[in-house]
Order: structure tokens, then C-alpha cells, then sequence
């Protein structure tokens, strides 16, 4: 029973598209799974139920006592919670962080998604100030265009956060900002720039879960 948290304060930085495809990819591999959407555009959970093959329960939780007091009791019913956190460093955002064992920050490259990412990386650290550890922290840059002086540069500076850095990085691309529109994942998705993703999706997932 592990609880993963995708936490940015920067909207259109992948969260929710990463929780999506995270929750998905964990069902997938036989896990029992539930996508808790604190959101306020509840992306995620209308993205998870629009999906014809998935067993990934959802359950929305947009108040910090709702998460507070009903994400322990959701945990104990699954193998794996995958919290798609909201915009914004918010109380809700704070509870989340202290529920979660595993906190993941998405970034984009620009300047103004990494300032974002140091202040979600200052939160963390805070909760783990008070909770004597938990939660673990990773960073990963997504929506990444391959070739890119920004992308390196963005690398270099993630990596002075004090938070360890997924080596897979996410790039953009057309199918993966497709999927939400087509009801699917990028592994229900044909073509080459969709097995790319896919391929890029499982490597990072199995780096998540060396972390946990």
C-alpha cells in the first residue's frame, strides 16, 4: 500500500497526464489501483473513466480534511493511491504531503515551471521536516523537446535541488496531448510516436518504483 503524489504548484506542467498514465500502467501489471483527483478540473478522474479496459477506481478528494481523513482509510482497500494534486502550493497540497510516501514533481523546462518546481521541492522538504522523513521525492522533466539547449539547461538545474532526478525524461508530443481527447493511453495509441511515449512512460514508471 504505497501513496504516490504528483504535486506542482504549475499548471499544464503533466500532472495529471503522468497520474493517468501512472494509475493505468500500475492496473495493468495486476495491482488493485485507485486515482484519488484533487483537481479542481478533475481532469484526471473524467480521463480514467472515460477509459473502456481499466479497473482504476477514482475517488475525489478536494479539501485537505477530505484528504486528511479518508486517505488512509482508501489506502488500507489497494495495493497503489495515485493522487493527482492540484495548481497551486494550497493546504490541500500541504495534507497531500503529509499522506503520501512517494511525492513526484513534474517540470517543464522554463524558467518560470522551474521556480514553480523549487517552491513544490520547498513544500516537500518542509513535510518531510515534520514528519521525520516520509514523503520520498523525486523530480522528472516532462514536455522535454529532444535536442534542446533549454532541455539540458533545465537538467543542470534540477539537478542542484537537492532532490533526486528521474533520468527518463518525457518529451512532447502530439499523441501524448491527444490521449485526454481520445479517451485512451498512449499505449492504446498506434504509430511510432506513440510507442515512443510508451516506451518513455514505462521507463519512468519503473523508476518510480525503485523509489517507493
Amino acid at each position: 500500500m504505497t501513496v504516490f503524489a504528483f504535486t506542482n504548484q504549475k499548471g499544464g506542467c503533466s500532472k495529471s497526464t503522468t497520474s493517468v498514465h501512472f494509475a493505468y500502467w500500475l492496473s495493468r501489471k495486476g495491482n488493485t489501483v485507485c486515482l484519488v483527483d484533487s483537481d479542481a478540473q478533475l481532469s484526471s478522474s473524467i480521463w480514467i473513466k472515460s477509459l473502456s479496459d481499466t479497473a482504476v477506481d477514482v475517488s475525489i478528494l478536494q479539501s485537505a480534511d477530505e484528504v486528511i481523513d479518508q486517505l488512509p482509510d482508501i489506502n488500507d482497500k489497494y495495493d497503489y493511491i495515485v493522487v493527482d494534486g492540484p495548481a497551486g502550493l494550497s493546504e490541500v497540497t500541504r495534507a497531500i504531503l503529509f499522506r503520501a510516501d512517494v511525492s513526484v514533481i513534474p517540470c517543464q523546462p522554463t524558467g518560470v515551471d522551474l521556480r514553480s518546481a523549487a517552491d513544490a521541492v520547498k513544500l516537500v522538504r518542509q513535510a518531510q521536516s515534520v514528519r521525520n522523513g516520509p514523503p520520498a521525492a523525486a523530480l522528472f522533466l516532462s514536455r522535454a523537446v529532444k535536442g534542446t539547449k533549454l532541455k539540458d539547461e533545465a537538467i543542470t538545474l534540477l539537478s542542484k535541488s537537492n532532490v533526486p532526478i528521474l533520468k527518463t525524461v518525457i518529451h512532447q508530443k502530439q499523441c501524448v496531448a491527444d490521449t485526454f481527447g481520445q479517451r485512451a493511453t498512449v499505449w492504446d495509441l498506434s504509430g511510432k510516436s506513440a510507442s515512443e511515449s510508451a516506451k518513455e512512460f514505462d521507463q519512468l514508471f519503473q523508476e518510480l518504483m525503485e523509489i517507493k
